[in-house]
Parts: structure tokens; sequence; C-alpha cells
């Protein structure tokens, strides 16, 4: 008897986890954490410019962009970070409308040191003022034209390991670079990050959660086939952005044996989107998962005031008098995290980060990288490539060519 086959198993949680333990050996990422940052912070406190501007797009912003704006409510950086991600001319002058650009320190990423979108952006911005070794920071692969350029013009270049992916490059050069010239705490992100590798592979506290949230995807992934993340803060709006990237980019690939997988990310944020998306959540077709974070605590205790005055007695909700709207926000992520759960057919599960600062948004970062990777494993695709975007960026440059 011959018997063949064109389905893959899905493989044990041990198996998948010894694949992750040899990839530790060439995927780039999973050391990061342990890297020295001496350099990095010299180079970072001898920038004096009020502004960074960031040229990048895609791996090469989001992360940062994460990071910062969810940082930054709650510091006083002294300098001002901007990310210019995009070829909009509208956008693109408007956000330098804010911006001296006699003033500025200009970070310009690209692994692969091509990006259209950025290179296109240095050269406009150069026109407007002379970018040299004075004011420009460049970041991309050794071998890449662009640290060829930098390397020609005497500009500082950090050079980004090949082996490290664009959108797991976060706590790379990528983006603790640019962290770093505003003021940061690079080390406490990357101690954020060993807090949840050491866990990890030593099979402690993070291990299970993480391999047993990718199980279950995997194992539903034809139910359930649309990842919803609901963030309860504008704080994550860019994590959300960072996230969607991440998940899409490496989970939408043919596996081993041809077959097209589709793991759908949603980023939201609460409360905004219960006025919207949660009814599609509520009383949708079941195919859905939902994943909400928490802020424990915010920094900041602002009081939704009394009314002393009886001006607001006819207004509803006077019994969220003397709350700070911290506790506000969270009853509402509480309240629909049960609503939620009252459905019993909507798989939900629930992050809180215990406050704002480096280390606990590196924690969440970190541990959505390694659950990517556990899945990817289990889904038996290539977790680290995106051949999928190359077929655009052939089409462009054959437009450019017919058009010369």
């Amino acid at each position: 008897m011959k018997y063949t086959k064109n389905f893959y198993q899905i493989k044990s949680n041990l198996e998948i986890f010894e694949r992750l333990k040899a990839e530790r050996e060439t995927i780039g990422y999973y050391n990061l954490p342990y890297q020295d940052t001496t350099e990095i912070k010299k180079y970072a406190q001898s920038i004096t410019k009020k502004y960074v501007v960031v040229l990048g797009i895609g791996g090469s912003s989001l992360g940062a962009r994460a990071i910062y704006e969810f940082l930054l409510p709650s510091n006083n950086y002294s300098k001002d970070l901007l990310f210019l991600e995009t070829v909009d001319p509208l956008k693109i002058n408007h956000c330098l409308k804010k911006v001296d650009l006699k003033d500025a320190q200009f970070v310009v990423i690209s692994k692969s040191g091509n990006t259209i979108e950025t290179i296109s952006l240095f050269k406009y911005l150069n026109s407007l003022v002379e970018i040299d070794k004075s004011n420009c920071t460049i970041i991309s692969e050794a071998q890449s034209s662009l640290t060829q350029f930098a390397n020609d013009n005497n500009i500082k270049v950090f050079d980004l390991a090949k082996n490290v992916g664009g959108r797991f490059s976060v706590f790379s050069v990528v983006g603790l670079v640019p962290l770093a010239m505003v003021g940061v705490d690079i080390d406490n992100l990357l101690n954020g990050c060993k807090r949840v590798v050491d866990s990890f592979f030593k099979q402690e506290e993070y291990y299970k959660p993480i391999i047993r949230k990718a199980r279950f995807l995997v194992e539903n992934k034809s139910r359930f086939n649309i990842n919803v993340l609901f963030s309860y803060s504008s704080l994550l709006e860019s994590f959300n952005k960072w996230y969607v990237q991440l998940w899409a980019e490496s989970l939408g690939k043919v596996n081993v044996n041809g077959t097209r997988q589709a793991l759908t990310p949603i980023g939201l944020v609460g409360p905004v989107d219960q006025h919207s998306f949660l009814q599609m959540i509520m009383d949708g077709v079941r195919d859905k998962t939902v994943t909400f974070i928490k802020i424990d605590d915010l920094k900041d205790g602002t009081i939704i005031p009394k009314d002393s005055s009886k001006k607001f007695d006819n207004l509803s909700w006077g019994c969220a008098e003397d709350f700070t709207f911290n506790e506000l926000l969270n009853m509402q992520a509480d309240a629909t995290i049960q609503s939620i759960q009252e459905q019993d057919d909507i798989p939900c599960d629930v992050i809180s980060i215990r406050t704002v600062d480096e280390y606990n948004i590196a924690k969440i970062m970190f541990s959505y990288q390694l659950l990517v990777s556990c899945i990817g494993a289990f889904l038996q695709i290539n977790t680290y490539d995106q051949p999928g975007v190359e077929y655009g960026k052939i089409n462009l440059a054959e437009k450019f060519t017919q058009t010369s």
C-alpha cells in the first residue's frame, strides 16, 4: 500500500519550543535584549538638535513610534521625535511645518538601503536644508548602497544585522538610536525584553501563556480567522499599528504544503471603538478572537469633578464624579470585557500593563514577537520573509522603466 498526504499535522508544544530554541542561532531578534548599548548612548548624548526626524517606513519606524507615543504624555523630553513615513505630499509638508529644519537631526533608516519612500524623502529634505555629517545619522545593512553613501559622505552609520527583519527590529539600532536621542531609557527597554525572553526559554511565567495562545489560534484558525486587539488607551494607538504589521506580514503566508494561511489582525482603541466595531464583535459572525489590553496606572490622577453648583444636576452619570479618568477608562474596559465574556462563544484574553514606562511596553512588544514566532512555527511557514510585498516593488520599478 502506498500512502501520500497533502496536509500538515500540528506539532506538539515541545517540538515548537525546540524549533524556536534552534531559531535563536539564526534569527537575530531573539538576542537583541543582550546587546551592549554603550556606543548608542554615547552617540545619542552628542546630539544637541531640538528635533529628531526619522525617515523610514514600516518596520523602520512603527516600533520606535509605538514606544515613543506610549511614553510621551508622561515624560518631559527635551527633544521632539517625528516620523516621516509617507510620500503623501500634503502630509509631508504639514509635518514639516512643525520643525525647524536647521535644528533637526535626520535619522535615515532603510534595512535594504533602497526603500523608495525613504530615499525620496531624503532627497526632498536635502533640497530644503543641506543634510550632511553634521545633522544626519544612517541606519542600514552593512553592504547596502545607503551605508556606502554614509561612508562616502562621512556620515555616522549604524549597521543593522542582516538576520534582523524590519518588523522585528524595534529593539535593534532601528528603534534604540532615535529613542535614545530624545532621552528614552533604552536599557530599561532591554531589561523588559530580557524579562520575557529569559522567562520564555526557561519555560517559566511567560512560556505557557504564549505557546498555549499560539496553539489555540492555529488549531482554531478556520473558525476564528480574525484577531482583534482592543487596547484601552490612546497611548497604544501606534502600538496597534505596529502589531498589525508584525502580525499580517509575518503570518499571511503559504505553508509547507501550499495552503494559504490567513490570520487577520485588527487594532481597536477603547473607548472610542466601543461606539463602532464592538457592535460587530457582539452581534456579528463568530469569526473573531479578542485580546484586551489595559493599563493599570496611567500616571495621571485627573478627576471628574463633583458638581457643587447644581449646574449639571439634570445630566446623567453623576455617579462618575470624584472618580479619576484612569478609573473610568478601566471601568469601561472591564464592562466591555464582561460583555464579551458573557457571550460564551467569543474567545478573549486580557493583558494588563502595570504602568507607563519603558520596561512594561518592552515586555508586551517582545511577548508579541515571540507569539508571532510561535504561531509561524505551528503553521509551518517562513515567519520572517515577505515575498508578497516584493511583487509591488517589482511592478513599481517596471512602471518607472516604462515612463523613463
